[in-house]
């Protein structure tokens, strides 16, 4: 079994294990399939952005769903996107990478969720996320393909997709600008549907619905 096919079920295997501990969580069956509706529009937003170069929703997606549902959807967002939308663009070696990176933007989405609730903020995390993906795949791909792992290999790399970076990372913060605030409205609102229990009030005991008894009533007086 090669390194590529080894790192494909591995994070597969950490995908399954995050989706049964969203099934598990407060919002139950309601937030996994929640989440999977989130991968599933994240990757359909990939794919109708793939005619430009490394702009793509997914990123943002990941952060925002982070940010609103917490660690355990944003882990499992960002997997499913970039399995489901590679189908479409050219499965690879690549997979892997970019499903454990779109991943921790999901938990980074929660971990900074005070300020990826603000705009401006969001739009800066997300910045941030789109060179750091770059350069992290630069790395992986040194790592697997070489010629080796070094400074000077990593800043010839970095220059070679230097535009593609800020490609990503402009085209990240334009979308948290434009649609992540409405995104964070729309899934704090679900969160709270989904997460909410209906408690039933337990049945009060048999003589506490009867009531008291009725008064008995007044001895008849005999006429004297």
């Amino acid at each position: 079994m090669n390194a590529g096919l080894t790192a494909l079920l591995v994070v597969v295997l950490i995908l399954a294990l995050g989706l049964v501990a969203v099934e598990r969580g407060r919002g139950g069956a309601k937030e996994m399939a929640l989440v999977a509706t989130l991968g599933a529009a994240a990757a359909a937003g990939r794919v109708l952005f793939a005619p430009i170069p490394s702009v793509q929703p997914v990123t943002v997606m990941c952060l925002v769903t982070g940010a609103a549902l917490g660690p355990r959807a944003g882990l499992a967002v960002g997997p499913i996107a970039g399995l489901v939308s590679n189908s479409f663009l050219g499965q690879g070696p690549w997979t892997p990478p970019q499903m454990a990176l779109w991943a921790g933007a999901g938990l980074t989405g929660a971990l900074l969720r005070t300020v990826c609730r603000r705009a401006v903020g969001l739009a800066a995390v997300a910045f941030a996320w789109g060179v750091l993906f770059g350069w992290a795949m630069n790395l992986w791909y040194l790592a697997s393909f070489g010629p080796e792992v070094s400074a000077a290999s990593m800043v010839l790399a970095g220059a070679r997709s230097l535009p593609f970076d800020l490609a990503h990372a402009t085209g990240n913060a334009v979308i948290a600008v434009v649609a992540g605030p409405a995104l964070l409205r729309l899934l704090g609102r679900y969160a709270v549907r989904i997460r909410t229990e209906v408690v039933s009030p337990s049945p009060a005991p048999a003589h506490v619905r009867a009531g008291p008894p009725p008064p008995a009533p007044p001895a008849p007086v005999r006429p004297r």
